[in-house]
């Protein structure tokens, strides 16, 4: 399929993981695909295995002037900016007794602040075309209460919350938003942390057995992200196999 010929995407956290999968998914299938990652060098190494036209850009998107320093170099490359994947996130392990204040923030800078900067310029961008689609990435984790990461918890569920207000209010404009909410993925960053070794007891809760890869969630990304979607926006689709069916 060539779903994505003619249309310009970011997505962001494409240095790994999930990222980095619906980033090579959409550049596969014809899109113009910006690889954005705080991981310069990441970004770019993955860019260059997609080829195509695909091209990296370094962005901490939790910073206003990085963002706006990354729209720039978008639309003024490509003119125009159709697809927003919201990959880039933080996926913590620490016991509540252990959680911080700074801790919090850490999180919540990356996984809502970043969300809100993300959507504001490239929402901004999108309406002057009169398309869009925004993907945003929660975690079914914000159904099942997993322990350990309470913080990540409340910043996925902002996530769901948002994409909804959101889809509100940029509906008349033509633009979705909508969020895929994975269950536990092998990636990088989950191999980081203690939730490496939750996969037999998840596994034990899932309809369908296995261990999920990002290769697993990014057919409901790259679904969302197409003009196939036109009709759906502000939900939440579960990809975890059936760990959580809500």
């Amino acid at each position: 399929m060539n779903r994505f010929t003619g249309r310009v995407a970011i997505v962001t956290g494409a240095a790994q993981g999930i990222g980095a999968a619906a980033a090579k998914r959409l550049s596969d299938e014809g899109g113009t695909v910006a690889f954005v990652d705080v991981n310069g060098e990441g970004a770019k190494a993955k860019a260059t295995a997609a080829g195509g036209s695909a091209f990296a850009v370094q962005c901490d998107i939790g910073d206003p002037e990085s963002v706006a320093a990354l729209h720039e170099t978008v639309l003024k490359r490509c003119g125009k900016i159709d697809v927003l994947i919201n990959g880039a996130g933080i996926v913590p392990f620490v016991p509540w007794s252990e959680l911080t204040f700074e801790e919090w923030r850490r999180v919540m800078r990356v996984n809502l602040d970043g969300l809100y900067l993300m959507c504001r310029a490239s929402s901004d961008a999108m309406r002057k075309g009169g398309y869009g689609r925004i993907v945003n990435i929660a975690s079914d984790s914000i159904f099942a209460g997993t322990p350990n990461m309470a913080h990540y918890v409340a910043s996925k569920g902002g996530v769901l919350t948002f994409s909804r207000a959101l889809a509100t209010e940029l509906g008349a404009d033509r633009i979705t938003v909508n969020c895929v909410c994975p269950g536990l993925t092998d990636t990088e960053g989950v191999q980081e942390t203690g939730h490496k070794d939750s996969f037999e007891i998840v596994n034990m809760l899932q309809a369908i057995k296995g261990r999920g890869t990002p290769s697993d969630i990014v057919p409901a990304i790259a679904f969302l992200a197409s003009e196939e979607a036109h009709w759906i926006t502000g939900q939440a689709l579960n990809a975890n196999a059936g760990m959580v069916r809500v």
